[in-house]
């Protein structure tokens, strides 16, 4: 059985051992969905990023992603950490290209001496879920959701955000959705929080995607295209947000903590 490359990479991190973890394994053809699987498993990760040559000459590579229990639509820290692997391997690159099945054609740019991926922009409206709303905790101010499982709880403050307990189990009884909680910050523009424990992950330490849904939502409450954000889980991570059209850029640094080799037996 074939050895894989493995990479441990902490993404959108000031300096090793924080910010978000994600496995990248570079291959060179897609092995069978249910070995993706249990790779991502026993990763434990959050994700585990997988990407090969894009054949049809759509992007550079095209992109998977999968929790310990499934494979998902869209991450952004594992998508800025495979783009932290390519370029590291390629200084004589700028840039590099990701097709993905679900989120389309996602980029990696080198920006100072860190990094910026450009992720869709995910609208939410306002929307009434009081299920939801008592699982999450706390008082929020206001509930806003997009279709593909999106939700994010405005509180009026930091503080809030910072002790928030929510009902695990009751999220998880409500699918893979994502529940996002946030606030206006402290010390940066925003702060929040990422649970998504129907899929395996109870809170997520930075998650691009989530930050996606943000930028969009402060964009506009703020009345700027550029904000600095701050998600407080245990590990912490800072991020700076830009809406550009259709897009959004989320900048930070990444580390590579871990280099080897994945056996597969």
């Amino acid at each position: 059985m074939a050895d894989l490359p493995y990479y441990h990479v902490d993404a959108f991190a000031q300096r090793p051992f924080t910010g978000n973890q994600a496995a990248v394994m570079p291959l060179t053809h897609w092995l069978d969905d249910a070995v993706l699987q249990a790779i991502g498993e026993e990763n434990n990760f959050a994700e585990t990023a997988f990407y090969v040559p894009d054949e049809t000459g759509a992007a550079d590579y095209e992109l998977r992603w999968f929790t310990p229990e499934v494979e998902i639509r869209l991450c952004g820290h594992a998508t800025l950490a495979s783009g932290h692997i390519v370029l590291s391997q390629n200084p004589a690159l700028d840039r590099v290209t990701f097709r993905t099945r679900k989120a389309g054609i996602l980029e990696v740019r080198r920006e100072a001496d860190g990094y910026a991926v450009a992720l869709p922009a995910i609208p939410t409206d306002a929307v009434d879920n009081p299920e939801m709303m008592q699982a999450m905790g706390g008082n929020p101010l206001s509930m806003r959701s997009n279709p593909d499982s999106y939700n994010m709880f405005v509180y009026a403050t930091a503080a809030e955000i910072f002790s928030l307990k929510p009902d695990m189990k009751a999220l998880a009884t409500l699918g893979d959705d994502s529940f996002t909680a946030t606030a206006r910050g402290e010390d940066t523009d925003i702060v929040s929080r990422v649970f998504v424990p129907g899929a395996g992950v109870d809170e997520d330490s930075v998650t691009g995607s989530a930050h996606a849904v943000l930028t969009p939502y402060w964009a506009a409450e703020l009345g700027r295209d550029n904000f600095t954000a701050y998600q407080a889980s245990a590990r912490g991570g800072y991020l700076g947000c830009r809406l550009d059209g259709e897009r959004v850029w989320l900048s930070g640094h990444c580390f590579t903590v871990v280099k080897g080799m994945f056996s597969l037996g």
